[in-house]
């Protein structure tokens, strides 16, 4: 437990950020009112993610491996918190859905429908807890991997 320290820290500290983003999205009103620029908006949290991937590797760079750490220590240091991240998903999905913009679902399916995206019946079958806790896994898997093979580059220490 204690070689992954630093990952399980920086792992929740991602998943708490990704709440905190959740409540300003909702304060700007893009999961209701503003519906329309959410997903063009949503974007400008991915360099906050960025940023705490390499706050993570540099802080396990300097804590644990002593400025001496090399690509692949950091590659398996991303994905250690990027486990980490998967695992909380669903659960922050659901903080998320429940708690923070519980009308968010209802919303997403009536702008859907209303701009002719998606018929009712698929917009409800896309905007749900369980279909969102889903994509939240696959997505955290996916971009935490592409982000810990790229910032583990620029971490990694130089010979």
């Amino acid at each position: 437990m204690k070689k992954i320290r630093i990952e399980l820290k920086w792992g929740v500290l991602f998943v708490v950020s990704g709440l905190i983003w959740m409540i300003f999205e909702k304060s700007m009103g893009w999961h209701d009112v503003h519906i329309d620029k959410h997903a063009t908006y949503s974007m400008f949290y991915a360099p906050i993610a960025i940023a705490i991937y390499v706050l993570a590797l540099l802080d396990k760079k300097r804590n644990y491996y002593q400025e001496k750490m090399n690509y692949l220590q950091g590659f398996i240091s991303g994905l250690v918190i990027t486990l980490v991240v998967v695992i909380l998903s669903p659960l922050s999905q659901y903080i998320t859905s429940e708690f923070i913009s519980p009308d968010y679902f209802s919303n997403a399916i009536a702008y859907a429908v209303s701009s002719g995206t998606l018929t009712q019946e698929a917009a409800e079958s896309n905007f749900n807890l369980n279909s969102y806790m889903v994509q939240a896994v696959g997505g955290a898997a996916f971009m935490g991997l592409i982000t810990s093979a790229v910032v583990a580059i620029f971490t990694r220490s130089k010979s």
